[in-house]
C-alpha cells in the first residue's frame, strides 16, 4: 500500500485537489457501496497523504500566452527612467547610454531587450559610418541583430566573403534613414517621415528588408497628391515598384496641370519627362505642358552649369521637345505663348501657322494628333426628377449633400439642374469640404435650355477624394428661383467600379437631403 503511494507521489508533479462539493459526492458513494468501511475510512484519512488526481488537458481557443503576459513587468518607484521608449530617444541622438545593472530582468520579452540595444555601443562588434562625405555619422551595430533582419547583413557578416571588419562606410545611405531601418530591425518598430521616407526606401530595398519597403510603400501612397507626384513617379521606377508607379499615374493624369506646375516636376529625370511629355491621358491643356517643359530646362541647365539660354534650353530638352503636341495647342495660346517663346525655330514657327490656317498643311516633327485625355464618369443620385408650381426656389440658401467613395477618385465639378420654366442662365457658386476645410471651390455661369437634363459646372482643377471618408459637396445657385429638383434618391450608387455613398448634410439649408433635392450628379475620374 505505501509502494503504490509512493510510485503516485512520484509519477506526479502537480496534483489536483477536489473541491468540497465533489468530495462530498465521493464520501456518499463510497457509503453506498461500503457502509461498513465509512468509519474506518474517516479514521485514516488524517494520516494518509493528499489524493492524486489525473490532469485532464482542456482543449480551448485562447492564444497561446507570451512572456509579457505570463510575467507582468513589476512597477518600481524608477520603472519610469528605464522605458524602452526612453532608450529609443536617448538612442536615436547616439548617447550611447548604458544600462542599469540587471537590466535584462526590466524585460519580459526579447523584443523589449532588443530594443534596448538599438544604437546602443554596449556589446556592440560592428560601427557603421553611414552618409556622404561631410555628413557622416557613426552608428553602432550588432551583427547577429541585424544578420536576423536581413539576409544581406547575413552575408556580409556570416556568407562565404563575408570581411571581418569593425568599421563599414556606407556613403550612398542617409543617416537618418539607416536609423529608421535599424529601428524596425532592433524594435519592430515603423517610424517613417515625409522628408525621410524616400531615402527609408533605399536603404530598405538595399538591405532587402522587404515589410519596411512595402510600408514606405504604403505611407507614399497617402501621402501622394498632385505637388508630389511626378517625383515619385520617379523614384517609383527606380525602386521597381509598379503599384506606387500606376498610383503616381492615376494622379498625374486627373490632375495633370497642377502635377506640372508643381516644383517637383522641375526634380524630375531626363527619362521620366520623357513618358509624362508622351502621356496620351494627360488632362491638361497642351499651353501647360509646354510651358511646364520650359520650366525643367531652366533648372536643368542650372544642374549642368550651362548659362540659362534659349539654346541651352532647347538643347538639353532635344528630342523631347517633339513630344510637346504644338500643333493642338489653342492659336491664341501658340501666337502668344510658343510662337514667342524663342525655343522655336523661324521654320517651325511657320510651318505651325500654315497648319493652323493653310489647306494643305506641311510635314510637321511635332505631334500633331491631341490627346485623348481623361473621360469624366457622372453619378447620378437620384430615379426621377420634377418640378412644380411652388419648388425648387433659390434665395441665396446652400444646397448640400455628404458622400464617400470607396476608392480614390477625383471630383472635377458637379452636375446641376436647370430651370424650369424655359431657358435661364445661372450663377453657381461650387465647393467641396472635408471636415470643414474647403478643398475646392468655383463661381461660374451656366446656360439652361428648360430641360430637366443635368448641366456640368466644374471646379477649377479636379479635387481628390480620398476612400472610406465623407466629403461634403455643396452649391449655391442664383438665377430663376424655379427649377427642376431630384426624387427617390439612393444611399448607395454603383458607378462602374466605384461605390458611392451619400447621407444628409447639416449644412443644407434649402432642403436637399438623400431623398431629395439638387446636387443630383457628381462629376469626376477614377
Amino acid at each position: 500500500m505505501v509502494d503504490d503511494k509512493e510510485k503516485n507521489m512520484k509519477c506526479l508533479t502537480f496534483f489536483l485537489m477536489l473541491p468540497e462539493t465533489v468530495k462530498n459526492r465521493s464520501k456518499k458513494s463510497s457509503k453506498k457501496t461500503n457502509p461498513s468501511s465509512s468509519s474506518s475510512s474517516s479514521s485514516s484519512s488524517s494520516k494518509l497523504p493528499p489524493v492524486c488526481y489525473e490532469i485532464i488537458t482542456l482543449k480551448t481557443k485562447k492564444k497561446k500566452k507570451m512572456a509579457a503576459d505570463i510575467f507582468p513587468r513589476k512597477k518600481t518607484a524608477n520603472s519610469s527612467s528605464t522605458t524602452v521608449q526612453q532608450y529609443h530617444q536617448q538612442n536615436l541622438s547616439n548617447n550611447n547610454l548604458i544600462p542599469a545593472p540587471n537590466w535584462q530582468g526590466l524585460y519580459p520579452t526579447i523584443r523589449e531587450r532588443n530594443a534596448v540595444m538599438f544604437n546602443n555601443d554596449l556589446m556592440a562588434d560592428v560601427h557603421f559610418v553611414v552618409g556622404p562625405p561631410g555628413g557622416t555619422q557613426r552608428l553602432p551595430g550588432h551583427k547577429y541583430v541585424l544578420a536576423v533582419g536581413s539576409s544581406v547583413f547575413h552575408a556580409m557578416f556570416y556568407g562565404e566573403l563575408a570581411e571581418d571588419k569593425d568599421e563599414i562606410r556606407i556613403p550612398d545611405v542617409d543617416p537618418a534613414a539607416f536609423l529608421a531601418m535599424l529601428k524596425y530591425i532592433y524594435c519592430d518598430e515603423i517610424d517613417l517621415a515625409a522628408d525621410t521616407v524616400l531615402a527609408t526606401l533605399y536603404a530598405a530595398k538595399k538591405y532587402i528588408v522587404p515589410h519596411l519597403a512595402r510600408a514606405c510603400v504604403n505611407f507614399l501612397e497617402t501621402s501622394l497628391s498632385a505637388k508630389n507626384a511626378c517625383v515619385l513617379l520617379s523614384q517609383s521606377c527606380l525602386f521597381e515598384e509598379p503599384d506606387l508607379t500606376q498610383r503616381c499615374w492615376e494622379v498625374i493624369d486627373a490632375q495633370a496641370e497642377l502635377a506640372l506646375k508643381s516644383e517637383g516636376f522641375c526634380d524630375i529625370d531626363f527619362q521620366t519627362l520623357e513618358s509624362i511629355l508622351r502621356r496620351e491621358t494627360l488632362n491638361a491643356k497642351e499651353i501647360v505642358v509646354f510651358e511646364a517643359a520650359l520650366n525643367w530646362a531652366e533648372v536643368e541647365c542650372q544642374r549642368q552649369d550651362l548659362a540659362l539660354s534659349i539654346e541651352n534650353k532647347r538643347k538639353v530638352l532635344g528630342k523631347a521637345l517633339y513630344l510637346i503636341r504644338i500643333p493642338t495647342m489653342a492659336l491664341d495660346d501658340f501666337a502668344n505663348g510658343a510662337a514667342q517663346s524663342g525655343v522655336l525655330t523661324l521654320n517651325e514657327t511657320n510651318d505651325i501657322f500654315l497648319w493652323y490656317t493653310a489647306a494643305k498643311k506641311p510635314e510637321l516633327q511635332f505631334v500633331s494628333k491631341a490627346r485623348k485625355g481623361l473621360v469624366p464618369q457622372r453619378c447620378h443620385r437620384f430615379q426621377s426628377c420634377a418640378y412644380r408650381s411652388n419648388q425648387w426656389r433659390y434665395r441665396g440658401r446652400c444646397d448640400s449633400i455628404q458622400f464617400a467613395v470607396d476608392k480614390r477618385v477625383f471630383i472635377a465639378g458637379f452636375g446641376l439642374y436647370g430651370s424650369s420654366c424655359g431657358s435661364a442662365e445661372y450663377s453657381a457658386k461650387i465647393e467641396l469640404k472635408r471636415q470643414g476645410v474647403v478643398l475646392g471651390q468655383n463661381l461660374s455661369k451656366y446656360f439652361s435650355d428648360g430641360s430637366s437634363n443635368t448641366f456640368p459646372v466644374w471646379f477649377e482643377y479636379p479635387v481628390q477624394i480620398e476612400p472610406d471618408t465623407f466629403y461634403t459637396a455643396s452649391v449655391i445657385l442664383d438665377g430663376n428661383e424655379l427649377s427642376y429638383f431630384g426624387q427617390e434618391g439612393m444611399t448607395e450608387v454603383q458607378c462602374g467600379k466605384v461605390t458611392v455613398q451619400f447621407q444628409c448634410s447639416s449644412d443644407s439649408t434649402n432642403g436637399t437631403g438623400v431623398q431629395g433635392g439638387q446636387i443630383p450628379e457628381l462629376i469626376f475620374y477614377a
